[in-house]
């Protein structure tokens, strides 16, 4: 992780960057301690910089008062050192005189009381020249100017001396004497108070520290008091909706997350009860249809023999017992068929039903399908376009299964294209093929696409099926491709068409994911298409 942040900072960056945004949207605690963190971030330093300007402040007033008690005390002992010289000494003399008489009153010879300063004496004569005591200072033109005017003034800046450079209040006042011009300024050294605030900033930021860390640790176990029970709850939900019907809360005390375990497990065991009452219900279902559609054999079997032999001697029936004898052979079909479907269903319901594979060209069973409901379709004047791949396309799968499938799709586009072509057209990918069967007649509803799959439904109960179809094939077919690995999905349009695409995995027992044709319905150039990502698998 060390060598990856030098090497490829952004990158170790953005993925830091992903990491802690995603924990923040999922964990209620990080959101907790983050908020704490940031809100004591902000108030401690908005505290610490109110206390660090209010003492700071505290301070130079402090200083400034000590300088001007200063400032009049050296004024007095200058302007009597000044009178005591011989006038007729030269002035840079005098000056040096009296600063003595001051760098000894700062060293606290006189009154230990006095401030610690430096001083400087300025006398300008008429032609404008400075005679200046010491010489290696620089006073600020900015005040010198007050000075002149016969003010006293004050100014923080920075000094440059023998000790190197240092920040200090000058402060500066005129001085009556008998010297033209003369100038007295004082500069007192501010390291005392830039230690004090050091010293009170360092305090702010290890005290800050503290605290924050401690504000840290107080909302990690309160929202851990908190998170705990939540977290608990969202295991045993996430096992009772994996099946584990028995798991429950534990209820401790009398607080909210105790009330919040009695109604979840109060919730918890109606919904037990229910989904049990659910599977019963079900099973019980399950196998009345079983158990009816095969005690309905052998009497179907008996009530056929009888039909055909009335069929056999139809010649020498009357018209109307030879028309009733037709339609009773007719109805007899249905019913197989419905009973064939009922037991084919009943057979998934109850997980027996299995596979025969076996290594087949694909192509050959699509062709199968297309003959068998090729002459419903010419009836209803529907035609076909295929487009099938020219190259075998050998796949292990069950054929009657896949040409059912087929069978049902075909037979269910004859019965919803209003005698519109009918598109069928099949791909080969990297790891499944898909066969599609578009028509252009009446299409689906916004939210049909998984309710054709329903058992018995009907879009529109007033249309005639022309197939005669029972209203399982959908069903079984959709039953049969999940068998196979594969997946049966619809698409549609109102008045533009229906696509259904089936795809099965080119390997036996593997999954089908992606689709080598798209899942569209197209009519004059508009497109309603599902779009999909990823490779096939």
């Amino acid at each position: 992780m060390l060598r990856d942040f030098f090497w490829r900072p952004k990158e170790t960056w953005r993925r830091a960057k992903n990491t802690l945004w995603l924990r923040w949207r999922e964990s209620i605690q990080t959101r907790v301690i983050g908020s704490v963190l940031a809100s004591s971030s902000v108030a401690i330093l908005l505290i610490g910089f109110i206390l660090t300007s209010f003492l700071g402040q505290q301070l130079l007033n402090t200083k400034y008062s000590e300088a001007i008690e200063g400032m009049d005390r050296a004024r007095a002992a200058v302007e009597e050192q000044i009178g005591a010289t011989d006038s007729s000494n030269p002035i840079s003399v005098r000056l040096s005189s009296a600063r003595a008489v001051l760098s000894n009153r700062s060293a606290g010879v006189d009154e230990t009381s006095a401030p610690v300063y430096n001083s400087v004496l300025i006398a300008s004569d008429a032609s404008d020249a400075d005679t200046q005591i010491p010489t290696d200072i620089t006073i600020p033109d900015g005040l010198r100017d007050f000075v002149r005017q016969g003010q006293v003034a004050y100014q923080y800046a920075r000094v440059d001396g023998d000790n190197g450079s240092y920040k200090a209040l000058i402060i500066g006042s005129p001085v009556n004497s008998d010297i033209p011009g003369l100038e007295l300024y004082l500069l007192m050294p501010l390291s005392a108070e830039e230690a004090t605030l050091s010293l009170m900033r360092g305090l702010l930021v290890a005290g800050g520290i503290v605290l924050i860390v401690l504000l840290l640790v107080i909302a990690w176990v309160f929202s851990q008091q908190l998170i705990g029970p939540v977290r608990s709850a969202s295991r045993i939900a996430e096992r009772f909706a994996a099946g584990h019907l028995r798991e429950r809360m534990v209820v401790d005390g009398q607080d909210e997350v105790a009330k919040l375990a009695i109604s979840f497990n109060d919730m918890a065991e109606k919904l037990s009860t229910q989904i049990r009452n659910l599977e019963e219900f079900g099973s019980l279902q399950r196998q009345f249809t079983s158990d009816v559609s095969h005690e309905l054999r052998t009497p179907l079997t008996t009530v056929r023999m009888a039909a055909d032999m009335i069929e056999d001697n139809a010649d020498e029936l009357d018209p109307v017992t030879a028309r009733a004898a037709h339609l009773m052979t007719k109805e007899l079909d249905r019913f197989e068929t419905l009973l064939g479907d009922l037991l084919e269903i009943s057979r998934h319901d109850a997980g027996v039903a299995n596979l025969s594979a076996e290594k087949v060209d694909v192509r050959g069973v699509v062709r199968s399908a297309l003959q068998q409901v090729r002459a419903i379709a010419e009836d209803v004047g529907t035609e076909f376009n295929v487009d099938l791949p020219e190259e075998p396309v050998v796949v292990s799968v069950d054929s009657r299964r896949v040409e059912r499938i087929l069978r049902n799709l075909l037979a269910n586009a004859v019965d919803h294209s209003e005698g519109k072509p009918i598109d069928v057209e099949m791909a080969v990918g990297k790891g499944s093929l898909a066969v599609a069967v578009t028509d252009h007649g009446v299409g689906l509803k916004p939210g049909e696409e998984e309710m054709v799959f329903n058992r018995f439904w009907r879009s529109d109960p007033s249309r005639e099926r022309r197939t005669g179809g029972t209203g399982l094939g959908l069903a079984i077919a959709k039953e049969d491709a999940n068998l196979h690995g594969g997946r049966l999905e619809a698409a549609g349009e109102p008045g533009v068409g229906a696509c259904f695409r089936l795809t099965l995995p080119l390997k036996q027992g593997r999954t089908a994911k992606a689709s080598p044709l798209p899942l569209e319905v197209e009519a004059e150039g508009v497109t309603t298409e599902e779009q999909e990502g990823g490779n096939d698998e």
